[in-house]
């Protein structure tokens, strides 16, 4: 657990934006491992969204100023990339076996055993966030903390089942082209991003629509049949051992999902932060959305911003923040519930 008094500043600068790359073999195949920071810290691992890996779906919370410098301050982060979503990925052959959640989750396990990792705290964004939640129920003892985005809970509803196997369809003949690109887009951005007619798409679905060509299409199938195939977790939410902080866009199609996911959690240890005017992906289209619940998140836990770094008067661990106004909606864009947590004695 991180000491306040031990705080040392974090120049964003002089810390690589291009993590380590590990190839870590597991019994259901190989994974890539991006890993920032000081593996002698607390770990942080992250799992993306469908066709995404860490550059596609958290560099936009990784860029901005106050968030890096809370995470790297606490936590070694380690980027775990669903199998083949890793840049220059090779192509799933046909005579690859397919995967199950489980066999997701188990991965993680094999992850964590390879770099020697004991309780971790879980970042997660939709199909990401389910395939953390079950690895946080099936290793209760390796998980510190979920921090969730868009979560997925339920099995599949008929409309999603279908809407899945037609995208899965049109990259198996298509590929990685216009109309599953868009589907994507859909799926992870508001529409006020995405643009119009009349209005270009924003610089961060532009990027997202340039990484998601560089995905090869038999590897977003082999994940997202995987995803596809979920089984309801709903019953079993309650028994979780660990903090939740669930973040979900307004706008976002998984929006009720993330309400029935908080419905079910233990509410004493869980909390809802509905993002104002923005989609799934909010760690790309709003993050500093995510810095104020983040930060009360991590305080729980003992965690703290760098002492020496000049604090924001929108941090927590600013002497104005106490200010009523502060959580406003019109100020924050959010609907921010109150984080109810156990302090943990030390």
């Amino acid at each position: 657990m991180a000491d306040s008094s031990d705080s040392v500043s974090v120049d964003v600068e002089c810390v690589p934006l291009a993590g380590k790359e590990h190839v870590v073999k597991t019994s259901c195949g190989s994974l890539s491992v991006a890993v920032f920071g000081d593996q002698d810290k607390p770990a942080l691992i992250t799992y993306p969204d469908l066709a995404l890996n860490y550059m596609s779906c958290f560099q936009g919370l990784l860029f901005c100023p106050e968030a890096f410098s809370l995470l790297l301050h606490n936590f070694c982060i380690y980027h775990i990339s669903p199998p083949g979503h890793e840049l220059g990925a090779a192509v799933a052959g046909p005579d690859e076996p397919s995967l199950s959640v489980d066999d997701l989750a188990d991965q993680i396990a094999e992850i964590l055993d390879y770099f020697r990792l004991g309780a971790v705290m879980c970042l997660g964004v939709t199909a990401g966030a389910y395939v953390l939640t079950l690895f946080a129920m099936k290793y209760s003892k390796r998980v510190m903390g979920l921090i969730l985005v868009s979560p997925l809970c339920k099995a599949p509803s008929w409309t999603e089942w279908l809407y899945n196997k037609v995208m899965s369809n049109l990259l198996y003949i298509f590929g990685m082209c216009g109309l599953p690109k868009e589907l994507l887009l859909k799926r992870y951005f508001s529409k006020e991003v995405r643009g119009s007619v009349d209005v270009p798409e924003s610089d961060v679905v532009q990027t997202c629509r340039r990484l998601l060509g560089e995905r090869q299409s038999p590897n977003v199938i082999r994940f997202l049949e995987a995803i596809n195939g979920r089984p309801d977790i709903s019953e079993d939410l309650r028994e979780l051992q660990c903090r939740s902080l669930i973040f979900v866009g307004e706008n976002s199609p998984f929006h009720h999902e993330a309400l029935h996911m908080t419905s079910k959690l233990d509410r004493r240890f869980s909390a809802l932060i509905e993002v104002q005017a923005c989609g799934s992906m909010v760690t790309e289209e709003q993050p500093d959305a995510m810095l104020i619940p983040l930060e009360y998140f991590f305080m729980s836990y003992g965690f703290y911003r760098p002492s020496q770094i000049n604090i924001s008067p929108r941090s927590p661990l600013s002497p104005t923040s106490i200010s009523p106004e502060l959580y406003s909606p019109e100020s924050m864009g959010l609907k921010l519930k109150p984080i109810k947590t156990r302090i943990q004695e030390v």
